[in-house]
């Protein structure tokens, strides 16, 4: 393989990985603080004070403080605007070396400390990206052939470890009624899920035999020589694109077609208004980083290949503390049934059958019956995922986060209240607070019409029961 061919490529992937490294700093500008903080729903002083360094290594083992997270989410913003403007590339391989890894060192001091919240299969997918993007050179070099054959490896064990997880899995993914269910039961819908649910059952059947081919046939040709790596590449973007289009993933779809961009010949890019430079050869130094660096992932690539052939596949798992190989999957198991938790307050006695209860209205997940599902990935609602991933489970296994949430909440709490869409009790906060369980289906074709409403919902129950501040300090 030419590395000259490969230099459109590089640039192409630079740039969009620049972009997902920019999405994941602003979420964490944004909710790093609320949700982890010294004073949020999970703090990271009491984790740092009982976790061992070496257990979980992060920069904010020296500053658990709000101060640092804002610094370090701001930094990540600028510095990920910095590689998208080629800045760093231009400067040399060891400017843009010591960019992508300072990148990749402050994403995992927040991965690293950030427990449930982080716990996402695309946090260690963008943590292993950017690490292999430390080695790709600078904007005069030639591209290593041997790191964009590591990038294809990544994107081989994402498509292929999912497609293994289904086929391992749910007997849904086996009989081909998977998607029948997932665009109504996925963690966040968008508006085009109510559409894709609504498409025939062939089509839907149809959609499972394409993912089957997508991920466990085609990855494989993300290996042999051109234009076949490249037509693989294509197929693998766009399937991700029908999973963006109906969903909302996070940047897990929008990352795995970045590291499809590896397996692009340069040639099929030529369209792009960039002329590459003169071209040098990687300088000895740089060759043998990457010689070590390719030794490494071989070694850890060991664990993540056995859990592949196993018969007892996990999903999204790191097997050491650095994230720079790991394993993949996704959905291995669909949901039959949509349950939300519906959280609301009320100034009025909670025993009584008149008390006007408010419900509390999230950014992304289902809620107001009426509105539009939202367009949210690649930005990621962490407290709204899991939300969804509490209401299939009982409320004691979620009170690491959920109870103080609570509590947040009946103290009127802004940067609690700014993690959602709408607080029902602007000028304070309510006396009592109670969580429902509802069951959420879309609404037909004609009840839509005749009524403007997205979804239908059924009350299951009392997910909490109504509690005073009083009763919630306790629970904190």
């Amino acid at each position: 393989m030419n590395g000259h061919r490969y230099w459109l490529t590089r640039f192409v992937f630079e740039r969009a990985l620049g972009v997902i490294y920019l999405v994941a700093f602003v979420s964490a500008v944004n909710q790093f603080v609320p949700l982890l903080g010294e004073h949020g729903l999970v703090p990271v002083p009491a984790f740092t004070a009982n976790v061992p360094f070496w257990n979980s290594p992060s920069l904010f083992y020296l500053f658990p403080t709000d101060v640092a997270f804002r610094i370090a989410a701001w930094l990540g913003v600028v510095l990920s605007c910095l590689v998208i403007s080629t800045i760093p590339q231009r400067a040399g391989t060891w400017a843009a070396a010591a960019t992508w890894g300072v990148l990749w060192l402050l994403y995992l001091s927040f991965v690293n400390v950030g427990q449930i919240f982080y716990g996402f299969g695309w946090e260690t997918l963008l943590l292993e990206t950017g690490f292999l993007a430390i080695f790709l050179g600078g904007w005069n070099s030639e591209p290593s052939t041997i790191v964009i054959y590591l990038l294809r490896w990544v994107a081989f064990r994402i498509m292929f470890g999912a497609g293994l997880i289904k086929l391992r899995g749910d007997p849904c993914w086996r009989d081909l009624t998977c998607l029948d269910y997932y665009f109504e039961t996925q963690p966040i819908p968008n508006a085009l899920s109510w559409y894709f649910h609504w498409m025939p059952a062939a089509v839907h059947h149809a959609g499972v035999v394409f993912n089957h081919i997508a991920e466990l046939v085609v990855p494989w040709g993300l290996f042999v020589p051109q234009p076949f790596a490249t037509i693989a590449a294509i197929v693998i973007i766009a399937f991700q694109l029908v999973l963006i289009a109906s969903g909302n993933l996070s940047w897990l779809n929008w990352l795995t077609i970045v590291l499809a961009i590896a397996a692009i010949d340069g040639r099929w890019l030529a369209w792009i208004p960039v002329r590459p430079p003169e071209l040098a050869a990687p300088s000895t130094r740089h060759r043998q980083l990457v010689y070590v660096l390719a030794a490494a992932v071989v070694l850890l690539s060991i664990a993540p290949a056995a859990n592949m052939l196993s018969s007892e596949q996990v999903m999204n798992t790191s097997f050491e503390p650095f994230h720079i190989v790991n394993t993949y999957g996704a959905f291995g198991a669909i949901t039959r049934v949509r349950d939300e938790i519906v959280i609301e307050g009320t100034d009025d006695d909670p025993a009584s059958p008149a008390a006007v209860w408010k419900e509390y209205e999230f950014k992304g997940k289902p809620g107001d019956l009426s509105r539009m599902p939202p367009q949210i990935a690649p930005y990621h609602l962490r407290l709204d995922w899991l939300m969804w991933f509490a209401a299939m489970e009982r409320p004691a296994a979620h009170e690491e986060w959920f109870n103080p949430l609570i509590a947040k909440l009946l103290m009127g709490d802004a940067q609690t209240l700014g993690l959602l869409r709408e607080n029902p009790f602007p000028g304070g906060a309510p006396r009592y607070i109670r969580a429902q369980l509802f069951d959420y289906t879309f609404t037909t074709p004609d009840e839509r019409r005749s009524s403007g409403r997205w979804w239908n919902r059924r009350l299951l129950g009392t997910y909490l029961p109504a509690v005073s501040l009083a009763d919630a300090r306790p629970m904190r």
